[in-house]
């Protein structure tokens, strides 16, 4: 593997979710440990499932992995890291400023963005504490998903400047003299991810044109901020030979060759490797020993045929959701499970039925426009776009607010709209905004990530919170976002996620994590299933037989309702494409 001849001190793996990133980095951890290297894998990723991989318990601490000699492991917390952020800032200023000025402290520390500060500082603190990590030789890190990582990638630059061109005496991050000395630390981190002799970043992407163009814009932007020293890693392609006797796999292959093909040229000039698409799951320490190898042998046993699969299919479960003429439909789940595919297809179903649907996405890697690659009466189509909804919401506070403000109070407010809360809030506010249709119409929405998603879901717990205790004693009806969510009457929640044992197992960790902010998932698609498609190729075949325990478990344990999607020998991209997607199911 060219990625893996000398490898540098730091190692970053980079992608869009779902690409394969935590198989592959944990597989570099094992290569790089049992050729005797003392290695550091860390997961800056808050959807992180490094443990579910290793088969153990890793958590917010530096844990050996028992068996593989030299290999620790470390999935930073993103909430307890908060939590030790927001007392390290407030601790010693409290008793010592007045109580309502600590509580605007506090306040201003309850985001979205203190969180991902808080994370980052944890992560910064592995690049430059060499008493913490001088005992190891290489340092593996399994980043978060493509536009979580440039974010935080970009955090060190950018607070850099907010320090030096700050006037104000607090933001979002806490008193800003506080911040000082983080200066030093920020610097030392910025130098260290852009030394090519310290630092490699990994480009993780599959033989998908999505995939490959997110690939080119991650190069692209990591490039400007420092990091050039990139490889590219496209990851489970199909063996050609697979291809022989079974359409669905010579559909694959094809497929594949054609988006390489078209690979856009910034990637064709990096060192690139290829891993061939494995007929087992990657969770534990066998699977992932062959990862970067050799398959092992499929036995007899996994080629011989099994009875069709019988499950229900997405088309039933959009009869339950068109019977109540409009709502709130959210698709949910880890990156690349096909959750941008799936929003399009119930969308457009609802539309071909005559009903009024809005379409739209507050995931900033989503291709909602090259999914759709048309047009339907009745259905409409939007983007949230992070930068834009900042950009006007940054315009409407200056418009009103400082209208009457003198030069010195503009500048302060200008101040304050430069901090990350800023776009935190413009955000929720566009989502809001959005959700609020849904008394009218359909809106289905294709959602981020899971850690983001679950971060929009906590400024939404964070604003009804608020509204509540403002609005609890007047007597007055009304009604949050969260409440919104909260009401199986006006939201349907889908849980995407694929027939493997890691996303069941995420999916599984999402479903906790909704119920526990009181909203109930109201039903799993299982999407591209190889158990429910006709194959015959020997690979497919045991992929087959491998799903069949994870269908079952979604079955029995963890929906009320389900469906599963077959994987098809053409891609579910244009219309007519997802009309069929969805009628194209298993019988029940």
């Amino acid at each position: 593997m060219n990625f893996l001849q000398q490898p540098p001190r730091f190692l970053f793996f980079t992608g869009k979710g779902g690409v394969g990133k935590t198989s592959i980095a944990c597989a570099t951890a094992i290569e790089l440990a049992q050729n005797g290297q003392r290695v550091l894998l860390v997961s800056t990723d808050p959807a992180s499932n490094v443990g579910q991989v290793f088969g153990i318990t890793i958590g917010n601490h530096i844990t050996p992995v028992a068996a593989v000699p030299g290999l620790d492991a470390l999935e930073i917390d993103p909430q307890a890291a908060a939590q030790a952020y927001r007392d390290r800032i407030v601790g010693p200023v409290r008793g010592v400023l007045p109580d309502d000025v600590v509580r605007g402290i506090e306040e201003q520390l309850s985001g979205a963005c203190t969180t991902e500060i808080a994370a980052f500082d944890e992560f910064t603190g592995l690049l430059t504490d060499s008493a913490l990590t001088q005992a190891y030789a290489h340092i593996i890190f399994d980043t978060a998903p493509t536009g979580h990582t440039i974010r935080m990638l970009q955090l060190p630059g950018a607070w850099s400047g907010f320090l030096e061109d700050g006037k104000g005496d607090a933001s979002c991050l806490g008193p800003l003299a506080g911040l000082e000395k983080q200066r030093a630390q920020y610097k030392a981190a910025v130098d260290a991810l852009a030394d090519p002799d310290r630092t490699r970043l990994v480009l993780v992407a599959r033989a998908q044109t999505s995939t490959l163009v997110e690939a080119a814009r991650t190069h692209t932007e990591l490039a400007a901020i420092g990091l050039s020293k990139q490889y590219l890693v496209v990851n489970g392609v199909f063996p050609a030979v697979e291809a022989a006797a079974d359409p669905l796999a010579a559909a694959i292959v094809a497929r594949e060759r054609a988006a390489l093909g078209r690979m856009p040229a910034e990637l064709t000039r990096l060192p690139t490797d290829q891993i061939a698409l494995k007929a087992f799951n990657l969770v534990g320490l066998d699977a992932l020993r062959h990862l970067l190898g050799d398959s092992a042998p499929i036995s007899a046993d996994d080629l011989a045929p099994e009875a069709p699969l019988v499950a229900p299919s997405l088309a039933a479960l959009v009869d339950d959701i068109a019977a109540n003429g409009h709502g709130l439909v959210m698709l949910m789940g880890k990156g690349g499970v096909g959750k941008t595919t799936l929003a399009a297809a119930v969308a457009v179903e609802l539309a071909r039925r005559g009903l009024p649907v809005h379409l739209t996405t507050s995931d900033p890697a989503a291709h909602l426009a090259e999914t759709l690659h048309g047009t339907l009466e009745h259905l409409t189509v939007s983007r949230i776009d992070p930068q834009e909804v900042t950009a006007a919401y940054r315009a409407h506070v200056l418009a009103t607010k400082g209208a009457a403000l003198d030069a010195a109070g503009r500048a302060v407010l200008e101040e304050d709209l430069r901090s990350p809360c800023t776009e935190e809030i413009a955000v929720f506010q566009a989502f809001s905004r959005i959700i609020r249709e849904a008394g009218k119409k359909f809106v289905v929405m294709d959602t981020a990530p899971t850690g983001h998603t679950l971060l929009l879901l906590d400024a939404t717990g964070a604003y009804h919170r608020d509204i509540v205790r403002q609005m609890g004693s007047t007597g007055v009806h009304f009604t949050t976002p969260m409440m919104q969510l909260q009401d199986p009457k006006q939201t349907k929640v889908l849980l995407v996620t694929l027939a493997e044992t890691t996303p069941v197992l995420e999916a599984a960790n999402l479903q906790a994590d909704l119920r526990r902010a009181g909203i109930e998932p109201w039903a799993w698609i299982i999407n591209n299933s190889v158990a429910a498609a006709s194959v015959s190729s020997p690979l497919l075949r045991q992929r087959a037989r491998n799903e069949r325990s994870e269908i079952e478990a979604v079955a029995t344990r963890h929906a009320r309702r389900y469906a599963v999607v077959p994987l098809l020998e053409d891609e579910p991209v244009g219309v007519d494409r997802l009309e069929q997607l969805v009628m194209n199911g298993v019988a029940a």
